[in-house]
């Protein structure tokens, strides 16, 4: 299956899905139709309950050179009238803007991030509402935000933090500087340093593959855990997983991964049924 969009090009094979951002001549900036169709594409993904796995990988010399300016001005947003109703709508528009990188988080299956080159302002936003992050050699990571005279914020400010010590976090917030991919490893930004861009994608979607393996109710109840946990303490989290697995801890998986040992072969597991829709 694959499916083309403005921005992003889309196939699924073997459970995993693979969003290529697809406008290297323009360094893959993230115009309206990126905002808008990002977060539709994975919540689609998500739903279907066949795919376990999400790669976003790009193309060109740079992953995604953030944000691109047209979003404000095709936006519908007025700098006339009643300042405190005018500054009200803005407000809308920036929490429409955290909700397409928040889709990733939401999605019932881990997203993984390869990324080459450049991960610039609204980039850095978005890999950090992945699961997990890997680079290429030429990789590095600047919140250009801070370079233009703004606060970044799509994510990057509440979801860094949590990703690497926060002294690091604050440094390149407060000075915009480059974090080389070596560097971006060496904190625990991304798992892991490709050579080239190509090693990078075939490595991060082997990868995908392995998960894709395994139970994607395990998998699922997983990421719902990882998450609240971040955002919760240890006993309201411990909470969290004690009730997710009364509803959703069923043997059947279980015993399909012992007989598969057994039986010296992969273990075959149900599908996830599709979300509910129509409501």
């Amino acid at each position: 299956m694959s499916t083309t969009y403005p921005c992003f090009d889309v196939t699924v094979s073997d459970k995993v899905a693979h969003i290529q951002l697809s406008r290297p001549d323009e360094l893959n900036t993230m115009i309206p139709s990126f905002w808008s169709d990002l977060p539709v594409i994975v919540s689609e993904l998500s739903a279907r309950g066949d795919v376990r796995a999400i790669v976003i990988s790009s193309t060109g010399k740079h992953f995604s050179a953030g944000m691109d300016l047209s979003v404000f001005t095709s936006s519908g947003l007025s700098m006339d009238g009643e300042p405190g109703r005018r500054n009200a709508s803005f407000m809308l528009l920036v929490k429409r803007l955290q909700e397409s990188f928040t889709a990733l988080e939401r999605a019932r299956v881990p997203v993984l991030a390869a990324i080459q080159g450049g991960c610039i302002g609204g980039a850095v936003d978005m890999v950090c509402a992945a699961d997990m992050r890997y680079a290429s050699q030429d990789a590095y990571f600047v919140i250009q935000e801070t370079n233009i005279g703004m606060t970044a914020d799509v994510g990057t400010l509440q979801r860094l933090p949590k990703l690497i010590p926060d002294g690091i976090a604050r440094e390149l917030v407060y000075t915009g500087r480059r974090m080389p991919a070596a560097r971006a490893k060496e904190v625990g930004l991304v798992n892991e340093v490709f050579d080239d861009h190509e090693s990078l994608v075939a490595g991060v979607l082997e990868i995908a593959a392995e998960i894709a393996t395994k139970s994607p109710l395990t998998l699922w109840g997983a990421k719902e855990a990882l998450v609240y946990a971040r955002d919760h303490g240890v006993a309201d989290s411990l909470h969290q997983i004690a009730l997710w697995q009364t509803g959703a801890f069923q043997p059947a998986d279980m015993m399909e991964s012992f007989a598969a040992k057994g039986e010296k072969r992969a273990a075959e597991y149900e599908d996830l049924p599709p979300a509910p829709s129509g409501i």
